[in-house]
């Protein structure tokens, strides 16, 4: 562990810089959500406290730690998948979604249904939500999202399991 002098300098940077170097990971990745560039600086965090006490002391604490965000971002950019932004393609997975939804390939869904679908997901807390668009519109795994995230994946089969059902009982409501 980092020594006590370094462990409070360390502190302090990072509370007074918190929301600057969200700012920084947030220009550096297009499109991200406020949870990534959280993520991003705390698992940055964790590495810098937990680094061996005799490790070579921290001289220049800004460039030390705006350097490993911006390793820890190219890292994240090298495995995270290319993100659909095509508004055809963004409206294709909305129905199918749906259609996976409501188990029934027959029944042909109208806008009115779409859209309460597109506001109940968007309502759900972060976790849920964020469960939801990573496997079922970006097409990640369970292990996938596992090994990005630490957490566990039958704790993510569990979200998204509620937030289906969340969802399902918002939309019932709205028949």
């Amino acid at each position: 562990m980092v020594s006590r002098k370094e462990n409070n300098n360390l502190n302090n940077f990072f509370k007074e810089e918190y929301n600057a170097l969200k700012g920084y990971v947030r220009s550096k990745i297009e499109h991200t959500s406020e949870s990534d560039a959280d993520d991003i600086i705390q698992d940055v965090a964790l590495r810098i406290f937990s680094r061996p006490k005799d490790a070579l002391p921290i001289t220049n604490i800004g460039g030390f730690v705006y350097s490993a965000i911006r390793n820890k971002i190219i890292d994240v950019m090298r495995v995270k998948k290319e993100r659909i932004y095509d508004e055809k393609t963004l409206e294709q997975l909305w129905s199918d979604f749906a259609e996976v939804f409501y188990e029934s390939m027959d029944q042909e869904y109208s806008e009115n249904l779409k859209a309460n679908l597109k506001k109940a997901i968007l309502q759900l807390t972060p976790a849920y939500r964020d469960i939801i668009i990573a496997v079922d519109f970006e097409g990640y795994t369970y292990r996938e999202i596992s090994e990005e995230t630490g957490i566990a994946q039958g704790t993510l089969m569990s979200r998204r399991h509620r937030a289906l059902s969340i969802l399902y009982k918002e939309l019932e409501l709205k028949k």
